[in-house]
């Protein structure tokens, strides 16, 4: 395999010369240029990316660092940025953080030693100071864990109204809501939604918690027979949705006569399942796009349009409602 070195010989110029041709630096004349890019395309040569990175102090790489992978709203959004990234000739760096605290510091640290242009921070840290420090630029994505970071979320507010507005007009008086983990700014926003319509028209609602990841189905099972009353369901996610419906067919429930259920998300199988499910949309490819093109103006220098964006949702009618 050819060397700089190599080149350098080959072009009888200096391993400087050809290091300044390649990464387009410096002052070299057009005749001695194109012996240089001749050299290297006679010998194949292909340049050390690391340690170009290393001395430019710049990788063309984006680092994602992702809560988890299985999450079918997750795996949609990470395949919209990965498609941008590439678009835009940079590469990206997939970071499955899973909440731990020491695999986020081994990808701190992973951050600084390879020069990462920029982060796309979707996982909800506690770390966020440690990851000012590293003066990256980053973006977040589902959360606004600091003022001094950009972010883009979905209007999580306007999506728990809408599904509550359809439970409510399609004549619900009694309704559950399967929510995610209290903790995450996302779940309050949503149920703030989804209260704020429910408290005007003072209807009967019980909420309770679930993972987003591995949400329980006997306990998803065990409070719609405590409940067998509820004509109406909300979940914050379509995969919560689905478990739900299994639950209510198990409970002789009828869909949507007897009870009908929203979800959150619009993954896929929310279309291509019987009954297919009434749901939230909240638009992975508007997010992925605008959370990239974000990232590239903060890498370039370039002013943002909005420093804190909010992508609307909307409401998908299929069969699960009235």
């Amino acid at each position: 395999m050819a060397t700089i070195k190599d080149v350098a010989k080959k072009a009888h110029v200096s391993v400087a010369t050809v290091s300044r041709v390649i990464n387009q630096k410096g002052y070299v004349n057009e005749e001695t240029r194109k012996l240089v890019l001749h050299a290297i395309e006679e010998l194949n040569y292909v340049p050390n990316e690391l340690a170009r990175s290393l001395f430019q102090k710049k990788s063309h790489i984006i680092a994602v660092v992702m809560p988890h992978l299985t999450s079918y709203y997750f795996s949609d959004l990470l395949e919209v940025i990965e498609d941008e990234t590439i678009n835009a000739n940079y590469r990206l760096m997939i970071c499955n953080s899973k909440d731990d605290p020491e695999k986020e510091t081994k990808y701190l640290k992973i951050f600084d030693q390879y020069n990462v242009d920029g982060i796309i921070l979707i996982s909800n840290t506690n770390r966020i100071d440690d990851y000012l420090k590293l003066k990256i630029p980053m973006i977040e994505i589902d959360h606004n864990l600091s003022d001094d970071i950009p972010s883009i979320t979905s209007n999580n507010f306007l999506g728990g109204k809408l599904a509550a507005e359809k439970l409510v007009n399609s004549g619900c008086k009694r309704i559950l809501h399967f929510r995610g983990p209290s903790g995450l700014v996302t779940v309050q926003d949503r149920t703030s939604g989804f209260q704020s319509v429910l408290k005007e028209k003072q209807i009967e609602n019980y909420t309770y918690d679930l993972a987003f990841l591995s949400p329980d189905p006997d306990d998803i099972e065990n409070k719609i027979f405590n409940h067998l009353d509820a004509d109406g369901i909300f979940c914050d996610s379509d995969i919560i949705a689905m478990l739900a419906i299994q639950s209510l067919k198990r409970a002789n429930k009828r869909i949507p006569e007897d009870v009908q259920v929203v979800g959150f998300d619009n993954i896929q199988l929310a279309n291509m399942l019987e009954p297919k499910i009434t749901t939230i949309e909240q638009s992975t490819d508007t997010i992925g796009k605008a959370a990239v093109k974000t990232i590239m103006k903060l890498i370039t220098g370039e002013n943002l349009d909005y420093f804190h964006q909010t992508i609307d949702v909307k409401l998908i009618d299929r069969a699960t409602t009235k």
